[in-house]
């Protein structure tokens, strides 16, 4: 890394604290923002949200990195833009992103995809698979752990849990990830490092910058960003 990489846990429809977090965060060109999926659905302005991280990708001194996430994938699956499962985006929180753009869930793939903005449209069908810096890997829900990068397949990046969580996995770098919520970040050096500490269920939004190992967090309703080092969570490689 050039600069520092601050790594951004899932969003999930939450404008007002997305917005707290990257004011507070000391920014300075040359760094690299790293966000990990999941930002639209369940929360109440997914249209927000994607509003707020266009405005902020204007900022050119720094780079930039939005990653896909299993949210943003049904999405484009319900609108036959690619993706998968997009029958049960509904179901899993796609409602409220709907309604964020005016228009009621049962209106149909047309006529939401109608109300999308563009310049929305096209950051959803840009967004990255992963993002590698310095012996960290980035990406949504984790990994195979017993593939090797090249045999990683969508399904697994997108949705994991249990088989990457509880594993040791071979790829040599740590992987940091979202997807699945805590209330605590979850630490499990040198495998993993899990993010998504459930604002939208009422926790915190978390950035993790690297190198320096250091959190950076704003709580559900808040405007405060809190600042406290990454806790030690660290085992030998198997």
């Amino acid at each position: 890394m050039s600069g520092r990489l601050f790594a951004i846990g899932d969003v999930h429809g939450c404008p007002g604290e997305l917005e707290a977090l990257l004011s507070g965060l000391p920014i300075a060109p040359g760094d690299t923002i790293c966000f990990v999926g999941d930002y639209i659905d369940r929360g109440p302005d997914s249209k927000g949200v994607i509003d707020v991280l266009l405005a902020a990708r204007r900022r050119e001194d720094v780079r930039w990195v939005f990653l896909r996430g299993n949210h943003e994938d049904m999405c484009l699956a319900y609108l036959g833009r690619g993706g998968h499962w997009g029958d049960a985006w509904m179901a899993n929180g796609g409602v409220a992103a709907v309604r964020s753009y005016g228009v009621e869930a049962r209106s149909g793939p047309k006529a939401v995809e109608a109300a999308m903005p563009p310049a929305h449209l096209a950051f959803l069908e840009g967004l990255e698979r992963t993002h590698v810096a310095d012996g960290w890997r980035f990406v949504h829900a984790g990994v195979h752990p017993e593939r090797t990068w090249e045999e990683q397949d969508d399904e697994d990046l997108l949705w994991i849990r249990e088989e990457f969580l509880t594993r040791p996995h071979v790829l040599p770098e740590t992987v940091v990830f979202g997807h699945t919520p805590s209330r605590e970040v979850l630490v499990d050096l040198p495998y993993r490092v899990g993010i998504d500490t459930g604002l939208v269920y009422g926790g915190c939004l978390t950035a993790l910058e690297l190198p320096a190992r250091v959190l950076h967090q704003v709580g559900k309703g808040s405007r405060e960003v809190r600042t406290r080092p990454l806790p030690e969570g660290r085992r030998r490689r198997a």
